[in-house]
Formats: C-alpha cells, sequence, structure tokens
C-alpha cells in the first residue's frame, strides 16, 4: 500500500512540474520522480502513455489541434474571430494595465480580462478530448479570469499575473472535467439500474405470464424496494410498458 501511495504522489508531482512548465515534461524529469520506485520499463511506458492520453508533452510540446473534433474546430475559429475585434495591447500596455489591475482600477481589471481570452481558449484546447466540450472549458475558464484579475492585488510585481492567472485557468477546467466526470458516472449508474430493472421486468413477464410484482424484481435484481420504485420512475414508465403493467 505504502509503494502505491508513493506511486500517486509521484504521478501527481509530475503532473503538477508539466503544468508549470505549459503541459510539458522532460523524461529525465519523470524519472527522477520515479526513480526511488524503481519501475520497470513496461510500467514506466505505462505512465507515458498515461501523461500523453492527457496532452502532457514529453520532452516536446504536443499539438493540441490533432484532439479536436470538427465541431469544436469550427466552434474554436468563430470565437477566435470575435476575439479579433478586441484592441491588442503591446507588452508595455499590457504592463501598465496589469499594474493598474493590481492597484484595483475596475476599467483595467475588464481590459486585462480581454486581454487574457485568447489564451483561455489555447490553454482549453490542451484539456479537449477528456470529457468536456471545448465551449465549456472556456466558459469555465473565462469565468477564472474574471475573479482572477480582481484578486492581483496579493501579487508584488506584473510579472506574476500571467503565472497566476495560467494556474487558476487551468485549475477551473480541471476541477470542470472532474464535476464532469463525476456526474456522468453517476448517470451511467443510473442507466444501468434502469435497464437492469427493465431486463429482469421483461425476462419475469415472458416466463410468467402475467403482471409482475415489485417484491418479484427486489428478489430477481436483488435491489431494494426504492432502487427498484426510483428505476420505475426514472425510466418514465418503460418498465412499466415493458413488464405490462408492475403491481405492488
Amino acid at each position: 500500500m505504502d509503494r502505491e501511495i508513493r506511486f500517486a504522489k509521484a504521478l501527481e508531482a509530475v503532473k503538477a512540474k508539466a503544468k508549470e512548465q505549459n503541459h510539458c515534461i522532460s523524461k529525465e524529469q519523470i524519472e527522477e520522480a520515479f526513480a526511488e520506485l524503481t519501475l520497470s520499463k513496461e510500467q514506466m511506458d505505462m505512465v507515458y502513455q498515461y501523461l500523453r492520453q492527457r496532452k502532457i508533452g514529453i520532452d516536446e510540446q504536443v499539438d493540441p489541434d490533432e484532439y479536436l473534433e470538427d465541431e469544436e474546430r469550427d466552434y474554436l475559429e468563430t470565437y477566435l474571430e470575435e476575439l479579433k475585434a478586441l484592441p491588442e495591447l503591446s507588452e508595455g500596455e499590457k504592463e501598465a494595465v496589469t499594474l493598474s489591475a493590481m492597484a484595483g482600477d475596475a476599467d483595467a481589471q475588464k481590459k486585462l480580462m480581454e486581454v487574457y481570452l485568447p489564451e483561455v481558449a489555447e490553454i482549453a484546447k490542451l484539456y479537449a478530448g477528456q470529457g468536456a466540450y471545448l465551449e465549456d472549458l472556456i466558459g469555465e475558464g473565462n469565468v477564472a479570469v474574471t475573479m482572477g484579475v480582481t484578486m492581483l492585488g496579493a501579487l508584488e510585481h506584473a510579472s506574476e499575473a500571467q503565472g497566476m492567472l495560467g494556474r487558476m485557468i487551468m485549475d477551473a477546467m480541471e476541477e470542470y472535467i472532474a464535476e464532469n466526470a463525476d456526474k456522468n458516472n453517476k448517470n451511467k449508474r443510473i442507466a444501468d439500474k434502469v435497464n437492469k430493472v427493465a431486463d429482469a421486468a421483461n425476462e419475469l413477464y415472458e416466463e410468467l405470464h402475467r403482471k409482475i410484482t415489485i417484491e418479484e424484481l427486489m428478489e430477481e435484481t436483488g435491489l431494494s424496494r426504492k432502487a427498484i420504485e426510483d428505476a420505475i420512475r426514472m425510466s418514465g414508465d418503460k418498465i412499466e410498458a415493458l413488464a405490462t403493467g408492475i403491481t405492488s
């Protein structure tokens, strides 16, 4: 168990380091992180595969455009075209706006938020294909920037703003992906339960040629009365139709 915990910590450390380095990490850094665990070649290959699946470049940057669906590419093209209407700032102007935003100037904060909108889109591409729509990821990133520009007063130097906002954008997208995964898993569990009850109801009806009771479904599926009733409700009475009427 201790080895598993150390492996998990090493993997998280690698992901955190890659995040600091614009989603890229060297093989040397990866091997150093796992050095104490003396992993086999096959195990290290699995680590590399895991990282690549999460669009973390190993020794070189990945091309996030490769992972976009056609619909996402169309959306991104339209979205970035709209952003071109926003005024572009030189590095000097960006620093001045950042300093004003750090001082609490609301207009400067709004301008700075607009400056970071294209960067949000670029970061979102790194998280595409992980169970969330690109449009939703951009939305979460934009919310993070809107909040982040009001929190820059805690920084000492304007040069720190990009790193802080970048981390907030990535954290927001990662949290959304995790929440979305939990929701999808929950929905799958619900669908599996409904299908299980529906299949049992159909099989019992074909066998007995009469209305099926909830008690019979409980015995057949091993589910509780509440679980059976919930499945019937969530199916929109589909189960009752399959069983030609379920009586309690």
